[in-house]
């Protein structure tokens, strides 16, 4: 006997989500589901395993986001381009568990300026700041 299938709205009615999480839950890889022409087929298993697992995770952590800002004054392109590869060398590896980071680099030759924009989660925030001292301490 072939195991019931779920549509999105009945698994959300179910788990007391609106639809658009349950499909969020799906993109992500959290809740497992099929692609059945344009719509979406959730398991009787894969809905108990989700469900399992979220029910005994307790209460969803706090999420931030941290943007971090740093302009470097007086430092010519070469030790700008290996400045921005060392603060952008860490989040080149893929980490599941890691919130997602963006980092943006621009050089101002100008005004001998490097300006680094950083969005990430409070740890790799502080992770990539303690990085960036190490790498001013190394231009002194």
């Amino acid at each position: 006997m072939a195991e019931p299938l779920y549509t999105v709205q009945q698994v959300a009615e179910r788990l007391k989500l609106h639809p658009k999480t349950v499909l969020r839950l799906i993109h992500e890889g959290r809740l497992k589901g099929v692609r059945i022409g344009k719509s979406y087929r959730i398991q009787d298993s894969d809905l108990r395993a989700f469900a399992s697992i979220a029910g005994g995770a307790g209460p969803s952590p706090v999420r931030a986001r941290v943007t971090c800002v740093a302009e470097i004054e007086d430092v010519t392109a070469e030790q700008s381009q290996r400045i921005a590869t060392v603060l952008n060398a860490p989040f080149m590896a893929h980490v599941p568990e890691r919130e997602p980071v963006h980092l943006s680099t621009a050089y101002d030759p100008v005004t001998s300026r490097l300006k680094v924009v950083l969005i990430a989660g409070p740890a790799d925030a502080a992770g990539w700041m303690r990085l960036l001292q190490a790498q001013l301490e190394n231009l002194r």
